[in-house]
């Protein structure tokens, strides 16, 4: 890595490859002041900037590793940035010297075929390049494409449609085809620019701490560089790949009864996940969650719980509830946490009050580390791990307001917006921790920032539409396991069938059985009956669907040997389970954009089918291999697209002809 002085500026070269470069005609940097305003909705917002003055920075003076920027020769100096090279990687410290700069920009080299990856979890579009992405964690709308009736509707009612941008989980993180990953680190609102051919324009809505750019012989090197700096998680679970999760709920004697149901018809169960273990109320959205986080206040849904878990234990099977950040102001915890000071506050110094729709609630205030400390010991530990809940869905993570709050650290709500879904996993952590039972209990998360990877043990999609949909479908959660596996997320599932039924669209018999097939070649198996169970089609509810059900969790229990192998790969490597084709086929261009399909370790490759009514599948195998159809044995040459036929039952599966899991893998089709 080379700092290389040029007539007007400077230049930064790794093995004589461009990565960085100023000069008076075209600077890198920028740097400006704004007002911003943002209008938060159930956790959707409006945001708007009014932008008072962007400057060039067009000259550079260098002092050692000191390079002081200003608009001008003779000019003050507005921002320094400090260099620090270290082997192969290099970064950027900044200091402005003006406390009214509240925008930044910068520029990296850009080529016109390069392709760009990461950003978060992007749920409809794995390469970035050509489109910007604002990086803001919110609901990330139903529908998600303006030009669809779903996603009207859905701004109508509750301006919840978003866009091709939205995610729970963004990251100002990329990786570039150039072998190279870029980083700033802010926790304020960011958009990343990759519409530009000679460059890519990072904005940022604060003077950034730093800007890190890190190199890779192979992108498998950037991913292992990565996810050292942002965390690894733990193993999964012994006794998750004993077969599905069961999202099971409605009181005791439902929740049980199909559970013993789904046994009888074959199907191999892991845990039971009942979100509905400590209540439950009524909306117009649908049935809601009673935010209270303790059985002992609302026994009438489950009130033999603590011994039906251990009855379930002695069987081998788990059970998992839910929880989130947030309290109900009717339920019994708000005011202990009020009392204790717990809660955030607004301007008149009273509990801020965040609306969930239809219910009012207040925001545990993790920046005070007792409040932090109390959620965990009560919530999590006391409520949920003692009586023997071995797992969670830790929701939300993404609503906190940024007008009229306070948090006990004084930090500005719209710089701890973005961070607040990484201390929510980071109680989680600490609480699992503290019962030592990281690696044993499993919650999982769809809200994710910076360093969530070093808390959360397993990402989960988020709220898909039950439907076959572009960009909030079925497909949608194959980019989101991709581009978040490039920033060392190893772990990603999602709601078998979907979540979200508004305005008729209705989840299908065949939608779930083709979501089924995908989830067996996932890390986890996990079911949802979504926010309307009862308008929705449900596992239990034919018998074809129980037993084809049935054979894909045997399919991935066989396949435990395999999964946990990319689990050992995982924890000392970082390389996600999912991973995207290029990952391994480095040569083969046409992996670089592919993402309907992906590899599942190195030697798996799985196309889901992803449309209605589809009875066979066009699969492109990446060249330098010989590839095996799963269901037929048909040996196959790579660095092609084939047609095979693909019924319910038989999804497109491959396997590396050469594969020292070849006979596991042939045994697939026996199941």
């Amino acid at each position: 890595m080379q700092l290389i002085t040029i007539d007007g500026g400077f230049e930064i070269r790794h093995n004589d490859a461009l990565l960085f470069s100023h000069t008076a005609a075209a600077p890198a940097f920028f740097v400006g002041a704004g007002q911003e305003k943002m209008e938060i909705y159930r956790g959707n917002f409006e945001i708007e900037d009014y932008l008072e003055s962007r400057i060039a920075l067009t000259f550079a003076r260098i002092e050692g590793q000191q390079i002081h920027l200003s608009a001008a020769e003779g000019q003050p100096v507005l921002l320094t940035a400090t260099l620090h090279i270290d082997g192969d990687d290099f970064k950027f410290v900044f200091e402005a010297h003006d406390a009214e700069l509240n925008r930044c920009w910068i520029r990296l080299p850009a080529e016109k075929k390069e392709n760009i990856w990461g950003c978060g979890e992007q749920m409809s579009y794995f390469d970035l390049r050509g489109r910007h992405f604002p990086l803001w964690t919110s609901e990330p709308g139903v529908g998600r494409d303006k030009s669809t009736e779903i996603t009207f509707k859905a701004d109508v009612m509750g301006k919840a449609g978003g866009d091709y941008y939205h995610t729970n989980y963004p990251q100002p993180t990329f990786v570039s085809s150039r072998k190279y990953s870029a980083h700033i680190e802010t926790t304020a609102y960011a958009d990343f620019d990759f519409r530009h051919d000679a460059f890519h324009e990072l904005q940022v809505w604060a003077i950034p701490a730093e800007l890190q750019i890190k190199t890779g012989a192979r992108y498998l090197d950037l991913i292992e560089k990565l996810s050292a700096q942002f965390g690894r998680q733990p193993k999964l679970p012994e006794w998750v790949y004993n077969g599905a999760i069961l999202g099971l709920k409605g009181g005791e004697v439902n929740t049980f009864s199909r559970m013993e149901n789904a046994l009888n018809h074959g199907i191999k169960v892991s845990g039971v996940w009942s979100e509905d273990w400590c209540g439950l109320r009524v909306t117009s959205f649908g049935a809601r969650l009673f935010w209270d986080w303790d059985w002992k206040h609302h026994q009438d849904r489950y009130p033999n719980l603590p011994a039906k878990i251990k009855e379930l234990n002695d069987r081998g099977i788990e059970f998992l509830g839910y929880v989130n950040p947030y309290l109900c102001n009717d339920g019994q915890l708000f005011p202990v946490a009020k009392e204790k000071g717990y809660l955030a506050l607004d301007k008149d110094g009273n509990v801020a009050l965040v609306d969930f729709g239809e219910f009012d609630c207040g925001i545990v205030d993790f920046t005070n580390p007792d409040a932090s400390k109390w959620f965990q010991d009560v919530v999590l530990r006391e409520n949920m791990l003692d009586m023997g809940i071995k797992g969670w869905m830790a929701d939300f993570g993404e609503y906190l307001p940024t007008e009229n709050v306070y948090l006990s650290n004084g930090v500005d709500a719209k710089l701890m917006h973005n961070a607040w879904p990484t201390l929510w996993a980071k109680c989680n952590a600490e609480a699992v921790e503290a019962n030592g039972q990281t690696g044993d209990a499993l919650f999982f998360m769809r809200a994710g920032y910076t360093g969530v990877q070093r808390y959360c043990p397993l990402l989960w999609a988020g709220d898909q539409s039950v439907d076959w949909s572009r960009h909030d479908g079925l497909v949608t959660v194959i980019s989101g396991a991709l581009s978040s596996g490039m920033l060392g997320n190893a772990y990603h599932h999602s709601d078998i069938g979907g979540y979200t039924s508004l305005f008729d669209n209705r989840r299908s018999k065949e939608l779930f059985d083709r979501w089924v097939e995908m989830a067996a070649f996932t890390p986890v198996m996990r079911t949802h009956e979504g926010n309307r169970p009862g308008e929705n089609f449900q596992f239990d509810q034919d018998g074809a669907t129980l037993a084809h059900f049935a054979r894909m969790t045997r399919i991935y229990t066989h396949l435990a040997p395999y999964l946990k192998s990319l689990v050992e790969e995982a924890s000392s490597k970082g390389y996600p389970v999912q991973r995207a084709m290029m990952l391994h086929f480095e040569h083969d261009p046409e992996t670089y954009t592919n993402q309907e399909q992906y590899l599942y370790g190195a030697d798996l490759l799985v196309a889901p089918v992803h449309k209605q009514g589809a009875t066979e599948w066009t699969t492109y195998l990446p060249a330098g291999t010989d590839w095996v159809h799963v269901w037929s044995g048909q040996k196959i040459t790579g660095g092609q697209k084939i047609t095979l036929p693909a019924p319910v039952g038989q999804p497109p599966v491959f396997y590396r002809a050469d594969s020292t899991w070849q006979e596991l893998f042939a045994g697939i089709a026996q199941q």
